[in-house]
């Protein structure tokens, strides 16, 4: 569904593609055995390169390695963070991030719903004890508005990449979401 109006909201929206999407989020912690523990024993990941350096050392690595799904968790802002976002967007006020201000041009029109739709990733390089991780944020797309079942939207796609402390690429993610106008939901077909 186009029109003059998501046209025009469309050509701002893009106005933020290629744009860095916030400041890189830079792990708090190294990458450390006891979170690669509790975090394989959370999701009941039984691969032991993970947690067993005899393993490990007979697939020809130095040492265990992390889960590379993991990659996401190293820099991870914390819920301190969060509900300060959260607290300055209920208050109107953006960060002079473009992801932050992108949101909000999206806010004022509606759109305030958000559903993460897929994430694809490309490892690359392995994570090690010791690494610390940093990522960066660019948006990369903004497509067209749509109707959905969950209402009128837009899909964002983030590049993230993820480096070690020595700009080693590790992991080349997409992620993408749907920003959404809840109260514009598709009718059911009866």
């Amino acid at each position: 569904m186009s029109g003059p109006e998501t046209d025009a909201l469309h050509a701002v929206l893009n106005e933020f593609v290629g744009q860095q999407a916030e400041p890189d989020r830079v792990s708090r912690y190294a990458v450390n055995e006891a979170m690669i523990r509790n975090w394989v024993e959370a999701h009941e990941d039984e691969n032991p390169v993970y947690v067993d350096a005899s393993v490990a050392a007979d697939t020809g690595r130095d040492s265990i390695i992390c889960p590379p799904a993991m990659a996401s968790t190293w820099v991870m802002s914390g819920l301190k963070r969060y509900r300060e976002v959260q607290q300055l967007r209920a208050e109107g006020v953006q960060e002079d991030f473009a992801y932050s201000k992108l949101l909000a041009v999206l806010d004022e029109h509606g759109y305030t719903s958000v559903v993460a739709t897929d994430l694809e990733q490309t490892y690359l390089q392995e994570i090690v004890p010791g690494d610390r991780i940093r990522c960066e944020f660019t948006i990369e797309s903004v497509s067209d508005f749509k109707q959905t079942g969950l209402g009128h939207g837009c899909w964002i796609t983030l590049l993230k990449h993820y480096r070690n402390q020595h700009d080693d690429l590790l992991i080349e993610e997409r992620f993408k979401l749907l920003r959404f106008d809840p109260t514009r939901k598709k009718e059911a077909v009866s």
